[in-house]
């Protein structure tokens, strides 16, 4: 163990000092990737230092009882003690550390909203999750921002798309992508039942323009005049943009901006992300598999994780995880259920590296 610790002490170092070259200084693609996984090495790299500081103070602590006074001995076995219940919790703690991380670790995420099954109630329903993620984002200090806001009759959400940017905002997003289903007694029910409905919720990591290049001659664009409410100079002037890509035929409409040209550079970052998505999907089984898991049809039997306002419940199914405590989670306290399903993951990812060894 301590010579493959060694080995990651080496490219730390190596790494530490490629970030000073003009080779990588001069190159924002080689910074960028290179900053990042420094970033991302860093709490793995101090675990190391302070398991070899603590094993060199157990060794030390071995050779020197050996020829110490009774007193002497007594202090140092103690001392040899704590060390080696110092080392077997930093060893817990480079098992996870060592899982190999995410490759879109550190980037921002994009949010795709849309009521599934329910009519309007599913509508209002993915309104508000809109807001749950909202204030889960403010909690945690990242940036959330509405892209597209198509608003349904009864101000749920028909379809709204938000990008979140922080450092640690994919690591903790990536769990969320699915179908959300509520139970509760809709505002549109006047008998009083309780109704099953669902909204989905896509997470894709942001695509970067080096990610992936777009021809300028692959793309159609469209202006017209923005729909529905928004302010007189939204409503009166071509303001609105829809891109379409003409060999994949996606289409990005956007039209909450003022401007023109903010409305194409909004549509065109949600574009990349969306092309970005179907390459990886192409390319690799893993990936397309769990977005087809993450948002299937929107259907009831797909689901990943209830609300039941009866109840006061939360339940993750995927793990069985289940909190009576739902109005704090969407209030935007989802910490507790990101928690069991990080948890979740890195046991899944120790058993896969003890598999393999």
């Amino acid at each position: 163990m301590l010579a493959k610790l060694d080995a990651i002490l080496a490219d730390f170092e190596q790494l530490e000092l490629s970030l000073t070259s003009q080779e990588v200084l001069g190159d924002q693609n080689k910074l960028r990737d290179a900053s990042r996984k420094y970033k991302q090495m860093g709490p793995l790299i101090e675990c190391i230092r302070t398991y070899k500081s603590v094993l060199g103070n157990v060794e030390a602590a071995k050779e020197l009882i050996e020829s110490a006074s009774p007193e002497e001995r007594s202090s140092l076995d103690a001392e040899m003690r704590d060390g080696m219940s110092q080392l077997e919790a930093l060893e817990e703690q480079l098992k996870v550390l060592l899982i190999p991380p995410d490759p879109d670790d550190g980037k921002n995420v994009m949010l795709e909203f849309r009521g599934a099954e329910g009519g309007e109630e599913a509508n209002l329903f993915a309104g508000e999750l809109v807001e749950m993620y909202r204030a889960w984002a403010a909690r945690n200090g990242w940036t959330f921002e509405i892209l597209a806001y198509d608003r349904s009759p009864m101000g749920g959400v028909n379809q709204a798309t938000a990008l979140v940017k922080g450092e640690t905002a994919w690591r903790r997003f990536r769990f969320e992508g699915g179908s959300h289903r509520v139970q509760r007694v809709p505002v549109t029910e006047n008998a009083g039942r309780i109704h099953t409905s669902s909204a989905t919720v896509a997470v894709m990591p942001e695509a970067e323009e080096v990610d992936i290049a777009i021809d300028e001659r692959d793309l159609e664009i469209d202006v017209y005049r923005s729909g529905g409410s928004g302010g007189q100079s939204v409503n009166t002037t071509d303001s609105a943009v829809r891109i379409t890509h003409k060999p994949t035929g996606l289409v990005v409409t956007m039209q909450d901006e003022r401007s023109q040209l903010q409305n194409r550079v909004k549509a065109m970052q949600v574009l990349r992300t969306r092309l970005l998505q179907r390459r990886q999907e192409e390319h690799e089984a893993k990936i397309s598999a769990e977005r087809r898991a993450q948002v299937g049809k929107g259907g009831r039997g797909e689901k990943i994780r209830t609300y039941n306002y009866k109840e006061n419940r939360i339940t993750d199914h995927r793990i069985g995880f289940t909190l009576y405590q739902l109005q704090d989670v969407l209030a935007g306290n989802l910490d507790a259920v990101v928690d069991a399903l990080t948890l979740e993951y890195q046991a899944e990812q120790l058993a896969k590296q003890v598999g393999s060894e």
